[in-house]
């Protein structure tokens, strides 16, 4: 059930934080120039919002051993995380809360800098989180290597700059997967990467990225097919058993 309800998340996540957003937008307003009324909607957000955190935290764990095939790219992507479309959608009800409560400060002439000042960083936060859950950012391979997004920056590394990828030692279910460089001259970062030297694993199985890198760092020959249907039905076939 969960899996199914993750699934779809991720499938319709832009239909989701778009109604996540507007339902933020009337809670702020409400607060801000109907008070009573956000005083009615309280409770059934907090409800909303502690439903979500827990769906957060329950699919943190869903780590599926698959590619999302974008011919049009081309490239390999990990799929989008549930997850992190649910802890935005949790945040964006206090985060509502809090801009509604500095409206009608505003509005009754009481407002100051400290009720502005850590409203800002606050409101950024919660922007990061929208935009890395509606990008579903991840992991793509390309042709030319293997790049990973964030909202803040990205990490790309050619598959000549790449000698192998290992999970951390002691760890059943890692975050993160250690890359070692051959040519480390070759890696480009731009902005804030999530990691100068590692891979955000906590939306796909571990195992099975280490193993497609592996592949292709092995078998260059492969390398220029990456994107197509073809190719990822050929890669399943060459990997060794999936988990799941």
């Amino acid at each position: 059930m969960i899996g199914k309800v993750s699934a779809a998340t991720v499938r319709h996540r832009h239909v989701v934080l778009t109604l996540g957003l507007l339902v933020a937008g009337v809670n702020a307003a409400a607060m801000g120039f109907v008070p009573t009324l956000g005083q009615r909607l309280f409770f059934p957000l907090l409800f909303l919002t502690l439903a979500v955190l827990a769906l957060a935290i329950i699919t943190m764990g869903i780590r599926p051993a698959y590619f999302v095939v974008q011919p049009q790219i081309p490239a390999f992507a990990t799929p989008a995380p549930a997850w992190k479309v649910f802890i935005a959608l949790g945040f964006l009800g206090p985060a509502s809360a809090s801009i509604g409560a500095l409206v009608r400060s505003t509005r009754q002439g009481i407002a100051s800098a400290f009720d502005v000042v850590p409203s800002v960083p606050w409101v950024v936060l919660v922007a990061l989180l929208v935009v890395e859950a509606w990008r579903g950012h991840g992991v793509q391979f390309h042709p030319h290597g293997v790049r990973q997004n964030s909202a803040l920056g990205s990490l790309t590394v050619p598959w000549e700059a790449l000698l192998s990828a290992q999970i951390p030692p002691g760890t059943d279910r890692p975050s993160w997967l250690r890359m070692t460089f051959a040519e480390p001259q070759l890696v480009r970062r731009r902005g804030i990467p999530w990691s100068r030297k590692a891979l955000r694993t906590d939306n796909i199985d571990a195992g099975f990225l280490t193993a497609a890198i592996r592949h292709y760092v092995c078998h260059p020959e492969h390398r220029a097919a990456i994107g197509s249907k073809a190719e990822y039905e050929r890669l399943l076939a060459e990997l060794p058993e999936r988990d799941g």
